[in-house]
């Protein structure tokens, strides 16, 4: 049996050793991170009074929820978490979410077009990644790519993402992991206005405008963001079909200009130190800005594409005690997406709205968060999920329930262990039930945290792979889709450990992981014999004879892939002396998949990412000065199939923000930088086997401007 004893031994002896070993190593990082020139007591003896020295040791451990499911430090979750602060954002001068993650989350990679975001996270793609905003999903995607466009960064508070599989409290989709925006709210007595404004080239703008009221009990808070961008190109040529060598002129963009507006509207209101209540509505629509179809030269299009979103939400907490509450939360998240004609066709006039997919989302959850022993945290869970599809192009129109049930227990023990278990069972109309576990286990002698984790993943196939029934031709070709409704769910089962050392300067974080997931749904190409091609004909009434003769093949998405993926990941976090900071972060990551028994690498996967950011800030009397230089380092992106692999690349990137306190009315915050500094761009001819890794212009400069009224 563990005592008092067995603790105060593992203190004056195991702990000693440990700490002076890690202490030793921590000063060489840090070191190496400063250049050399910074001695490692200098960290400790940052003076208190600092207020940018106090918010940057907050934020080496701050509050998080993601992983455990609770409120708690982020160097007390047994789970381990990533943490982008608010602060780390406008110091890069980051407007967008895309932005925030790929500057300064090496395992998380982007590509734009006019379909949404790609975006990867630790070799997995989109539909592996949940996206959570205040621990409620968003819904809504076109062809898989998600619209990152419906997220307003002006209320960001903090962005936590969770490596892993973690459907034990998220549910479906949280294989690869989890990424929960946390939104911000002031809790002060005042009326607060305020504008942020940043420019760049290629029409690069986003505005975002402020207006919070908190009086007593009541806070309405009022926002809305507008983005905007151009198309562009970095090489106007492209190989001419059928030839690597014969090029001719293209007006095809590599990155597809758009307009983007976000109105959102919370309301708060607490009537007792007890309870809490909450609503609000959001609403988001964009447009993409596409070189139009021209007689001389390729790559025009004749409609834009349209997105719409509203999303509403309410809510409260009531709490019985510090440590034991009862939360509910509804959701209703309606998304569609359709095509928006610019230029007269046979069937369309210019202005034609012509929908492709409409899609919502209904989501109740009931949550109790209670401290039944001492020491303890105990999760109880059941939500109601509600998916509904209705897609013109592949004659979808469906929905589907999910019910779902799950508890979590975390317990401290004694010789500083915590453990944690939890279980979700899930019951889907279609794929019927299925169950989730977790497990972890932290030790935590004195700075240190050593962690191993076990969680299971599970991904319900999407309504588009269970119904699709899809025919189009494209340039006199007949191309064809069908789901499956005897699919099985993607299973996965992802193992850690994870060893940290933590003060109040200095954070040093080891991660190894391994993710494997089983019966992948992919679309698999079949080969059209007479009888299938006979078959197809009496479901496609509309194929012509002709399209029917020269029909190789049809798509069914069957469960047929295996997943691996292996990484390691170092992050590093110190403050330096008193107003310079320094981070670095690295990810390795192995992906494969395997189909009809042969391993590949995983479609857009990356072996090496990094990222790196310094950090100064003075104040002199009413002004302060901030400059940042971060940079991101990748290795090659892979590409399977006839594509060519992408080229890696290093971008650097300066920002400079001035804050001056001298009006009586308003803080007023001009900035100012230069988007990679060295110009690195991929200047590569467009081909049908050429895809890309990099998508930046080039070097470009940035300025921003940001008021905040005085109350």
């Amino acid at each position: 049996m563990l005592t008092t004893q067995c603790i105060q031994r593992r203190k004056k002896n195991n702990n000693k050793e440990i700490v002076d070993i890690v202490k030793k190593i921590s000063f060489v990082v840090v070191a190496v991170l400063s250049f050399g020139g910074t001695a490692f007591s200098q960290i400790h003896r940052m003076e208190r009074s600092d207020f940018v020295a106090a918010i940057r040791t907050h934020n080496l451990n701050p509050v998080v929820v993601t992983g455990s499911g609770h409120h708690q430090r982020l160097k007390s979750t047994a789970t381990p978490v990533h943490v982008l602060s608010a602060l780390e954002i406008r110091e890069q001068g980051i407007t967008t979410l895309d932005g925030a993650l790929t500057r300064m989350m090496p395992q998380i990679s982007m590509a734009p077009s006019s379909m949404g975001s790609f975006l990867r996270l630790n070799g997995l793609g989109n539909k592996y990644i949940l996206i959570l905003i205040n621990g409620q999903r968003l819904s809504g995607d076109i062809s898989n790519n998600l619209d990152l466009n419906r997220i307003n960064m002006s209320r960001v508070k903090r962005i936590e993402v969770l490596d892993g599989a973690a459907s034990s409290l998220y549910g479906s989709d949280a294989i690869a992991g989890v990424i929960n925006i946390i939104t911000d709210q002031p809790t002060q007595n005042l009326l607060l206005m305020g504008s942020d404004t940043r420019v760049s080239g290629h029409g690069q703008l986003t505005e975002n405008v402020l207006l919070d009221i908190h009086k007593g009990s009541f806070g309405s808070y009022t926002s809305y963001s507008h983005d905007r961008a151009d198309s562009y190109q970095n090489n106007g040529l492209e190989y001419v079909k059928g030839s690597d060598t014969e090029t001719q002129p293209t007006i095809a963009p590599l990155f597809t200009g758009y307009r983007a507006n976000i109105l959102g509207q919370k309301f708060t209101f607490s009537p007792s130190q007890h309870l809490a209540l909450n609503a609000g509505i959001d609403y988001s629509n964009k447009i993409t800005d596409r070189p139009h179809t021209r007689t001389d030269v390729t790559g025009g299009t004749d409609y834009e594409m349209r997105y719409h979103g509203l999303r509403w939400n309410a809510g409260g907490i009531y709490k019985f005690s510090s440590r034991n509450s009862l939360q509910a939360d509804f959701v209703a998240d309606y998304f569609r997406y359709g095509k928006e004609y610019a230029l007269a066709t046979k069937t369309n006039a210019p202005g034609d709205y012509v929908q492709s997919k409409r899609q919502r989302a209904l989501d109740g959850e009931l949550k109790a968060i209670l401290g039944l022993f001492r020491g303890s945290t105990t999760i109880f869970g059941a939500d109601w999920r509600h998916d509904y599809l209705e897609a013109s192009s592949g004659s979808i129109d469906k929905g589907v329930n999910t019910f779902a049930g799950y508890v979590q227990h975390e317990h401290n023990l004694p010789c500083n262990f915590t453990v944690t278990a939890g279980l979700r069972f899930t019951h889907h109309e279609t794929f019927k039930n299925h169950l989730t576990p977790k497990a972890t286990i932290m030790y935590a002698p004195g700075n240190f945290r050593f962690r191993a984790t076990y969680s299971a993943g599970f991904r319900a196939p999407g309504l588009d792979e269970l119904y699709y029934h899809y025919f189009s031709v494209n340039r006199g070709k007949a191309q064809i889709s069908f789901g499956n409704r005897d699919l099985k769910p993607e299973k996965s089962n992802y193992f850690a450990l994870n060893a940290e050392y933590h003060t109040n300067a200095v954070s040093v974080s080891l991660t190894g992981f391994i993710n494997r997931i089983n019966d992948m749904v992919v679309k698999k190409n079949l080969t059209v014999d007479d009888a299938s091609r006979s078959m197809l004909q009496n479901e496609f009434p509309e194929m012509t004879a002709d399209q029917a003769s020269k029909l190789t093949s049809y798509a069914l998405y069957q469960n047929s892939d295996q997943g691996d993926v292996k990484g390691v990941q170092v992050n590093v976090s110190a403050n330096i002396f008193r107003g310079f900071n320094l981070s670095g972060n690295y990810a390795y990551t192995y992906a494969r998949s395997k189909t009809d028994g042969e391993w590949t690498v995983l479609e857009r996967s990356i072996r090496h990412a990094g990222t790196v950011a310094a950090n100064y800030r003075h104040t002199w009397g009413k002004y302060s000065l901030n400059v940042n230089l971060n940079g991101r380092l990748q290795s090659k992106t892979y590409y399977t199939g006839t594509y060519e692999d992408a080229p890696g690349f290093t971008i650097w990137n300066l920002h400079t923000t001035h804050s001056f306190d001298t009006a009586s009315w308003a803080i007023i915050e001009p900035s100012i930088g230069v988007d990679n500094i060295f110009n690195k761009v991929d200047r590569r001819i467009d081909s049908a086997y050429r895809k890309y890794a990099l998508y930046s212009p080039g070097t470009m400069l940035v300025v921003g401007l940001k008021i905040r009224l005085k109350n």
